[in-house]
Order: structure tokens, then sequence, then C-alpha cells
């Protein structure tokens, strides 16, 4: 195996729609943003092109890059464990079981404070709050083979969710915002949603509705002779949608209500704003539809001034429309942060 020399830093964002690829001037900060691209992401040959452009390889080599991907099947969860029964054999398989729904047998996890983001040290366990996260043992190995098949070889590959809670975590303590962010990422069947604050991860769920109970609400709306048009005229820009918006989310509302409900009555703290950083472009106008319906305004973060705090800084070449929120996985894959008191903790 032959790498391309290592004289550039190359980050990929790879969600369930789009791929975001960012050449830097170095591979830790501080470090420029020199150049941003975007593709669908089955868009292969825009890839492998962009790649040539960005570096042009060796015949044989492979790039070294820092990969955030989002499979359907991972897992970004807050728990709490039983401190008596956290050394016991066979109890954190309990959780996965029960809690998560999951086989840890076939899964990669992995224990994080979600505080900071540091490993979880389970011989030395005093915290009962935990973030529990991975991914599918199978499907590592598919998206190793993909990355590789594409001329990229995974310096570190991470989950954009957990870079997404990490930057945003970081982003509210920069700016001192105290309340916490409602963080939505919506797939086909579920929504995974997480109460972010500068504390960092504050809550979880795993929301059994998403996009395509969305469908059949389009087709009964518009009377559509079946849900496979819905779909068609849902995911492009030929139907403004906003009138029908409260319709559309009306389920995935009553979910996002109790839980924020509940998070509200156990800590005291109402949310502050919405962000939905993985939507595919197309579909953006829901994030304004929810965070409408629930009374809060849309967090539009000021990336570049929160990464020149992380010793980052954008070309003047990069346009501003590589800058908004969308990009916020991305550029959480490269920041590197210093640990620090909570904003709620700061006079």
């Amino acid at each position: 195996m032959f790498f391309a020399p290592k004289s550039k830093g190359f980050f990929l964002d790879c969600t369930e729609h789009t791929l975001l690829l960012a050449r830097t001037s170095a591979v830790v900060p501080p470090m420029v943003i020199e150049e941003v691209r975007e593709f669908a992401t089955d868009d292969e040959a825009g890839l492998a092109e962009a790649l040539k452009q960005m570096q042009p390889q060796k015949i044989g080599s492979y790039l070294q890059a820092v990969c955030g991907v989002c499979p359907a099947r991972r897992v970004v969860r807050r728990v709490t464990l039983d401190l008596k029964r956290v050394r016991e054999a066979g109890y954190l398989n309990e959780i996965a079981q029960q809690q998560l729904r999951i086989e840890p047998d076939q899964h990669v996890l992995m224990l994080l404070h979600p505080t900071d983001g540091t490993e979880y040290d389970l011989s030395a366990a005093t915290q009962k709050d935990v973030i529990i996260c991975g991914l599918p043992s199978d499907e590592v190995i598919t998206l190793q083979d993909r990355l590789l098949k594409s001329g990229l070889y995974p310096d570190r590959l991470e989950l954009v969710t957990l870079a997404i809670i990490g930057g945003l975590a970081d982003y509210l303590n920069f700016t001192k915002i105290k309340t916490p962010a409602l963080v939505l990422e919506m797939a086909g069947d579920n929504t995974q949603s997480f109460i972010v604050s500068g504390a960092g991860l504050e809550a979880s769920r795993v929301i059994p509705q998403g996009f395509d109970g969305m469908i059949p609400v389009v087709q009964k709306e518009l009377n559509l002779k079946d849900e496979e048009s819905a779909r068609k005229l849902f995911s492009s820009n030929a139907f403004d949608f906003t009138g029908m918006a409260p319709l559309l989310v009306r389920k995935l509302l009553k979910e996002l209500q109790s839980s924020i409900g509940f998070y509200e009555v156990q800590t005291g703290q109402s949310i502050g704003q919405v962000i939905c950083p993985a939507l595919p472009p197309k579909l953006m106008w829901l994030e304004d539809a929810i965070a409408g319906q629930l009374g809060v305004p849309v967090l539009k973060p000021d990336l570049p001034g929160w990464l020149q705090s992380r010793q980052i800084t954008l070309a003047e070449t990069v346009p501003a429309a590589a800058q908004d929120a969308r990009r916020l996985g991305l550029f959480g894959l490269m920041a590197q942060y210093p640990r620090h008191a909570a904003v709620s903790d700061k006079v």
C-alpha cells in the first residue's frame, strides 16, 4: 500500500445524502481550510475527479484523510449506569440489549464522557452518565472498503454525529449561549434527537418518525396517484411545502415535545434553539418548519468566528455557501478542544 505525501490535510464528511470534502493547509490546527467541495453521496466519479484535482496522486497510492461517517445503524446514546453494577461481567451487554436494542457482540462500541468526549474508564467509574457510541462491525468493513475503493485511506474513522455534538458544545461555549440546542438528524424511518449544551450531550433519543412518514401525508393532501409520485415531489424543489409543514411534522413534533418536556422537567432548562445540520439541501425548509412549530429559533452558527477560536481559518476562496450549518460535522472533524468549564459554570 502506497500513500500520497502528507503535505496537506484532507477531511471527508460522508452522510446519507451528501459528501463534503475539504483540503486544509495542515493536518492539525493551526491551519487554513483551502477548499470545500460537495457531492451527492453516490457521485463516486465526482469524488474521484476532485481528489485528482485537489492533490494529484501516483497510480496505486492512497490519500490519507480523516473520515466522518453517518451509517444508518450508528449508535450515539446517553445512558445512565448503575455504578454498583458497572464492573459486573455482562452488565454493559445487558444495557446494550435492553436499552439500546442492539446485540453488542455484533457492534464496535465505545464509552465516552458526555461532558468532554474523552474515553470513559470503567476501572475508575465515578460518573454514572456516559455516551455509548459505535456501529455494527460489518458496517465498519463496508465503509472502509468503500473509502479505499475511492482512493482514501482513513487515518481516523469517526461518527459525524459525534463531530457535530462536540463542535456544537464548543460553539455554545464560545458564544456563551446558555440555553441548550435541539439537534435533529433525520433519516427515512427515524430521527435521532440530541439535546446539547455547553456542558456536552444532555439527552438523546431515537424517534421512529422520519421522512418516510411524511410521504403518505403529501400523497393525501395533493391527491397524488401513488406514494412514489409523492416521494419524488417531496424530494424535489418543484413544490413549496411550507404551508403543509404543520401536517408533515405533526407526528414527529408530538414525540419531540414529549422528549423536550421530560428534559425540561428534569433539569429546569428550556430548549433555546433548533439545528438540523444533516438535512439534504432540498429539504432544508424542514428545519424552519420544526423550529416554528416548537416556537424556538433556528440556530445559525457563526462558523468562521468559531473556527478562528480553534486556530482554523477559511481561505478567501471558500464561498459563503460552504460556511453554513451543514458544514458543522466537517469542521468538527478538524477542531481540537481543550478541556474547559461549561457555560453554565461561568460567571
